[in-house]
């Protein structure tokens, strides 16, 4: 039990930070990411193509996310940057697909998507401005939001236990 707490800590603590990662689009195919994601959680997310291994050509992307119930967030085409922003209304995966929709296909592209979610979409700066705190204060109120994100995360993470737990002993029992 002492392990899959620390277990669920970790990755509730490594769910509070954002990252940037490179997707390799194939030149025909779709490239997705995906993320669990708890319901009431601000995403934000900025995709660019890559265009070093493209230098004469410019090829577009087209982009679709979609709830863990297939409702569409968002959707655009024929793009070489953009964004996207929702509250999440349920809890499950989060789904970003990525294809090339232009005749410059070549030999695909890279795309950087940079998806941020929960309390690494806070805007630190702005907060830090507009209360006037800075320096240990303003560390301590960024701990106190990741406590609570992290506690929140372990609630979501016990409640999918039992749920997961219940549905094997109904399994087994019958």
């Amino acid at each position: 039990m002492a392990m899959a707490l620390a277990l669920a800590v970790a990755l509730a603590v490594a769910s509070l930070h954002a990252e940037a990662v490179w997707l390799d689009v194939p030149q025909s195919g779709t490239k997705c990411v995906s993320e669990e994601i708890q319901s009431n959680v601000v995403v934000l997310a900025d995709y660019s193509i890559m265009f070093e291994s493209h230098p004469y050509s410019h090829p577009t992307i087209a982009v679709k996310v979609t709830s863990p119930y297939g409702n569409t967030l968002h959707h655009s085409a024929n793009a070489t940057v953009g964004q996207f922003a929702f509250t999440t209304a349920e809890a499950g995966n989060y789904l970003a697909c990525f294809w090339i929709d232009s005749a410059e296909k070549g030999s695909g592209v890279s795309v950087n998507l940079d998806w941020k979610i929960g309390i690494a979409t806070k805007d630190w700066d702005a907060i830090a401005k507009k209360e006037k705190i800075e320096g240990v204060e303003l560390e301590l109120r960024k701990l106190e939001v990741a406590v609570q994100a992290i506690h929140q995360n372990l609630i979501y993470l016990k409640e999918r236990l039992v749920i997961y737990s219940t549905s094997l002993w109904s399994i087994f029992c019958s």
